[in-house]
């Protein structure tokens, strides 16, 4: 899909543009490029929570759930490789079927969700939900994208980055026990308690 990189610096991007797949040069400040910035900054959360699965030698949490995440960072990827080059397949329907299955397997561990969950918890939780808020804001970026110039990014991307969001979401509650960790519940009584000592 790529070429090998021999030389980081070029200069040719001095003057705020850079070249796509096919030769041509783009603005940098094209919307293009913000979704482009948020997969990549998605992925590189993707890494660091790998990382502290690794640091926390997995607990109980599985291999297949670190397999998860090493797919997902293809995947990722990929549609960034979709993007630079529009004539690319790199996610497919079978991906975000995948990632349903993957969802709705964790899914079956948890207890029912009856409130609100604030994004904290352990440092492993905490990451998914600062990875799963990046999705959100990728996939945002996405349809202004797609509604802008709806050949620029596919309908299966779109929804692998919507589905990839609700992963992160349940992957967080699905860490919290094996992190030993109680889910942290929006409770109304915190801010009331602070409205009555003022």
């Amino acid at each position: 899909m790529g070429n090998r990189l021999s030389k980081i610096y070029t200069r040719t991007g001095d003057d705020g543009s850079t070249g796509m797949a096919d030769g041509s040069r783009v603005s940098k400040a094209d919307n293009l490029f913000s979704v482009m910035g948020d997969i990549d900054e998605l992925n590189s959360h993707i890494g660091l929570i790998r990382a502290q699965l690794l640091h926390n030698k997995g607990q109980s949490i599985g291999k297949e759930f670190s397999a998860a995440l090493v797919i997902i960072q293809h995947l990722l990827f990929n549609i960034g490789g979709e993007l630079a080059m529009p004539e690319y397949e790199g996610v497919n329907a079978s991906h975000i079927e995948w990632l349903e299955q993957q969802i709705d397997t964790m899914n079956t561990t948890l207890p029912p969700l009856k409130d609100f969950i604030l994004p904290t918890g352990s440092v492993l939780v905490s990451q998914l939900h600062v990875a799963r808020s990046v999705c959100r804001r990728a996939e945002r970026q996405a349809v202004l994208l797609q509604q802008a110039r709806p050949q620029a990014i596919r309908n299966t991307a779109l929804s692998f980055i919507n589905r990839l969001s609700d992963w992160l979401f349940v992957a967080a509650r699905f860490c919290t026990d094996p992190e030993q960790v109680s889910e942290v519940l929006w409770d109304s009584e915190v801010l009331k308690t602070f409205a009555d000592s003022k």
